[in-house]
């Protein structure tokens, strides 16, 4: 009887592993700081650009961010209104990155300021 215990025990032990019901979450917490960390990001630079005396990037619309590849650097996704060339917006979102990052530095509360990408998206409708 002693022996029929210790295998069902060996049974249990690999049938049930803890991890699996208790483990990930330090996985899951990782990328619930990230999608925090983009909603913060994506507040700010929507704010930032609002703020700004120019007349294309005060109507783009920062559509998302998203970490690319990982949280210390971050795609911006913007799409332009109707009518802008997105070339025009890209490179004026590239003379004002600094300002835009030193903006997100101030909103967040991290030790060091992500480096921030810029995808220019055309307005819907347009190729």
């Amino acid at each position: 009887m002693g022996k029929d215990r210790s295998r069902s025990r060996e049974r249990a032990r690999s049938v049930v592993d803890a991890g699996s019901l208790f483990g990930g979450t330090a996985a899951r917490s990782a990328q619930r700081k990230e999608r925090q960390l983009c909603r913060q990001v994506q507040e700010a630079v929507s704010d930032a650009l609002a703020a700004l005396r120019d007349d294309v990037l005060q109507d783009v619309w920062v559509m998302g961010v998203e970490p690319a590849p990982d949280a210390s650097r971050l795609a911006v996704v913007v799409q332009v209104r109707p009518g802008t060339p997105p070339e025009v917006a890209a490179a004026r979102l590239e003379k004002v990155a600094g300002y835009v990052r030193a903006e997100v530095a101030g909103a967040i509360t991290r030790k060091r300021a992500p480096t921030l990408a810029f995808q220019v998206l055309p307005p819907e409708g347009e190729p």
